[in-house]
């Protein structure tokens, strides 16, 4: 009987210890959701590029773009900071009522923690592509948005699930795969971003949300 309860204090200890080091509130299904809004913003950006380019053909890397109108290369950064937008507030929502349902703050030290090592490598990586597109290296775009972003899930994943770091780097090698591969970056950027996500977020889900739901 003191065993149990030694155990059980234990237990107690542990789980204190990891909430007040680690952010567990993150959602499994927002990783769903983001990967389903990845797949629709890539195929309308598909649909967008038919009769300008094809998808499958490789861009020109050495001079401006010459190949897309300007109205066209606006739509596809439209496109993506939609898919940025709509990924981040289902993410915000679905983590904040989890948080309340485990009844941890939404923010705190550990969570201010994970957005700066989050958004750091994000926001250079977003500045690199941005460069990029000034220099018209297109076929560059697509591999460094997924590398940089596999390395800010590595670089958070030591503040929330050990699980996240494992997506990251699966993304960063799929982004370095893709840097081989340019002609194709828009069907590398749907894999990483689109079915990555859905298979962690049915990952996740099912290994902590499914019994607490």
């Amino acid at each position: 009987m003191e065993n149990e309860r030694y155990l059980k204090d234990l237990s107690e200890i542990k789980n204190m210890m990891s909430r007040s080091s680690k952010f567990i509130s993150l959602s499994g299904l927002a990783g769903v959701f983001a990967g389903g809004y990845a797949l629709m913003g890539a195929i309308i950006a598909m649909w967008l590029l038919e009769g300008n380019v094809s998808p499958f053909s490789l861009p020109d890397l050495s001079g401006s773009v010459n190949f897309l109108s300007s109205s066209i290369i606006t739509s596809l950064v439209l496109i993506a900071i939609i898919v940025l937008v709509l990924a981040i507030g289902t993410a915000v929502y679905l983590t904040t009522r989890k948080a309340h349902k485990n009844e941890q703050q939404i923010w705190d030290t550990t969570s201010r923690r994970l957005i700066i090592n989050f958004f750091a490598p994000l926001f250079a990586g977003g500045i690199f592509c941005l460069v990029l597109l000034q220099y018209g290296l297109i076929g560059l775009i697509a591999p460094s948005m997924l590398l940089f972003y596999g390395l800010a899930l590595v670089h958070a994943s030591k503040y929330t699930f050990g699980d996240l770091k494992s997506l990251g780097y699966a993304i960063v090698t799929l982004g370095l795969i893709a840097t081989q591969f340019m002609e194709y970056g828009l069907y590398f950027w749907a894999v990483g971003f689109g079915i990555f996500h859905i298979i962690y977020g049915i990952w996740m889900y099912n290994k902590y949300d499914r019994n607490k739901a």
